[in-house]
């Protein structure tokens, strides 16, 4: 198994999260997918382990393990003891973004075509459910654990698992059923299970629970990560609007396209005037894609100050999370890199 306390914590933590996931980011990614099966036969690879290997070294900022293996530091354990449930915790991730991307019709993923896309429909729901077998298999196998941390971690990991499908459902459904009379609650609800669980409570949690924290380190780095997690996924839907749309990976504007309940989009629903407000139901109902439409739907959403208030909640989130995380931990390098994680989440350009 790779030693990846002294890749990480060997040399001194650099100076700010970016500079953290920029550093480690593939490197992670390549000991994430050593948890990837190897196949049995060519076939196997050629419609199975092969394009989801592929997809996964494709795999973003990793973010995901890579605070897994700061809170187990942070609490003053050895980051080896977490490198299972944060591998675990990415196929996840992999997992969900493969069905995500064939839920929502989307066409791009991290610059790429969805697999469903480049695999076919059948081929890419067949991958995501081999990532959502590996959620729990790479800790249940995990040789260096004590059985009851095993109980422990994979608890958390279907726990989260389930909340992360009952937001998906919500926002699914929602669009399924043409809601649009949600409320900032029904959506910060949705977010918080959607994202914000596995994008940041429960990495965090782990890490600290396979650091051995305390009961009360492990809760108090759960409600930091549930905090910034949502904050990180309403900055999400703010990129997806008025970000940078060459540095969008991501279709840049396609939670216009798929009528996302985004809460630019509930707030803005909430104070335009009927005739906006009619407007803009109908844009998002139509599956936009021509530019004249996207660009017509973000001014809508920008009349009231909808895209300015959902910038202003996440901040505001993650200045709660920063004082809660000086709270609960030991003034440390490890506790700084979090803060600055809180910074990044609402403050990243894509």
């Amino acid at each position: 198994m790779i030693d990846i306390d002294s890749l990480l914590f060997s040399h001194g933590l650099p100076g700010s999260f970016e500079d953290y996931l920029d550093r480690y980011a593939d490197e992670v990614g390549d000991a994430v997918n050593t948890f990837i099966p190897k196949a049995s036969h060519p076939d196997t690879d050629a419609y199975l382990y092969g394009p989801l290997t592929s997809y996964s070294r494709n795999g973003g900022k990793r973010h995901r393990p890579l605070i897994c293996f700061v809170a187990a530091r942070a609490v003053g354990g050895n980051a080896n003891r977490a490198l299972s449930a944060a591998a675990a915790i990415e196929h996840f991730h992999t997992a969900a973004l493969v069905h995500d991307d064939i839920a929502d019709d989307a066409q791009l993923r991290r610059g790429e075509p969805c697999l469903h896309l480049s695999q076919g429909l059948g081929l890419a729901i067949n991958m995501g459910d081999l990532g959502l077998t590996l959620v729990n298999g790479t800790v249940a196998k995990d040789p260096t654990l004590e059985p009851e941390l095993k109980v422990r971690l994979i608890t958390e990991l279907i726990d989260m698992t389930r909340r992360t499908i009952e937001g998906q459902a919500l926002d699914i459904g929602w669009a399924r059923d043409g809601r649009y009379d949600l409320t900032t609650d029904d959506y910060l609800l949705m977010a918080t299970h959607k994202t914000a669980h596995y994008s940041g409570a429960v990495p965090l949690a782990i890490g600290a629970i396979a650091g051995g924290g305390t009961d009360a380190e492990v809760e108090g780095l759960r409600s930091f990560g549930l905090e910034t997690g949502l904050a990180f996924q309403i900055q999400d839907d703010v990129l997806n609007l008025v970000g940078d749309a060459a540095s969008t990976q991501k279709g840049f504007r396609d939670d216009i396209t798929e009528g996302k309940r985004t809460l630019v989009v509930v707030h803005a629903l909430q104070s335009l005037g009927d005739a906006d407000r009619d407007r803009l139901i109908s844009l998002l109902s139509s599956r936009v894609r021509d530019e004249a439409r996207l660009d017509e739907a973000v001014a809508l959403l920008q009349k009231e100050g909808s895209v300015e208030y959902a910038r202003t909640y996440a901040e505001n989130l993650t200045s709660i999370a920063k004082v809660r995380i000086l709270d609960v931990l030991e003034p440390s390098p490890y506790r700084d890199l979090l803060v600055s994680m809180a910074d990044f989440f609402v403050h990243r350009l894509k």
